[in-house]
């Protein structure tokens, strides 16, 4: 529409806002032009039909819009070939944040992926976290057929979101963990980094006030937390 109106002789300026005004349906909505404009089409020689047409576009999806969004899908595509891990790792962070990443259930190599993928398919009444999560399931299962795993999330290795590159491999963070939320994620990650090496799972409960006890129950289940024992007390029996 600017295109052809500035090739008609309109200025390019009121040739962009007469292009905004129709895409975006405000002229259907009105029936006028911006300013001038319509009057200057008519005297430029601009047929009728054209200008008729014009009044009736409720949208029109930019060019530069297109063309913005095929770029951004090429980038993507060359991170997923070239770069690989990078890729994932941006992929599944964006997962994760929406709560559709589960660690227990993602992290168990490519047999249990399939299981899991092939269980909710089979499922009638899926609900929206479970579409989102088999969503998930698939990218993790291409992730692992392109020979890559997950290390195991780690209490002072693990990040509170971020899904971080390791010798290869990558490391869930702990918001990857279901049920677990941001708050408790960066409470985590804030004892992990501390340089504190913690001797029981009381001892981190106590530094960890915002992390509850079924989170570090979780976190036992999937060996975030190593051979820690439960409590602070010591069994001679043990030594």
């Amino acid at each position: 529409i600017m295109i052809y109106l500035i090739q008609k002789g309109m200025q390019p300026a009121l040739a962009f806002k007469t292009m905004e005004a129709v895409r975006k349906g405000k002229v259907k909505k009105s029936g006028d032009f911006p300013g001038d404009a319509e009057q200057q089409m008519r005297d430029m020689g601009v047929p009728d039909w054209w200008i008729e047409s014009a009044r009736k576009i409720a949208y029109l999806f930019p060019k530069a819009h297109a063309v913005a969004y095929v770029m951004m899908a090429f980038r993507i595509a060359w991170f997923k070939v070239h770069e690989p891990l990078a890729f994932y790792s941006a992929y599944f962070y964006r997962r994760s944040q929406k709560g559709g990443f589960d660690a227990a259930m993602m992290c168990g190599g490519t047999d249990a992926v399939r299981r899991k993928i092939n269980d909710f398919k089979r499922k009638a009444d899926r609900t929206a976290n479970e579409d989102d999560l088999l969503v998930t399931l698939e990218a993790v299962y291409e992730f692992n057929m392109r020979g890559f795993s997950f290390l195991p999330i780690d209490l002072y290795h693990s990040d509170a979101a971020k899904f971080l590159i390791e010798d290869g491999a990558l490391r869930p963070p702990f918001v990857a963990i279901s049920g677990l939320g941001e708050t408790a994620a960066e409470d985590l990650a804030r004892c992990g980094k501390s340089g504190k090496q913690y001797i029981s799972i009381q001892d981190l409960s106590n530094d960890c006030p915002k992390v509850s006890q079924t989170h570090l129950d979780v976190l036992k289940s999937l060996g975030a937390l190593g051979d820690m024992p439960d409590s602070n007390q010591i069994n001679l029996f043990d030594m």
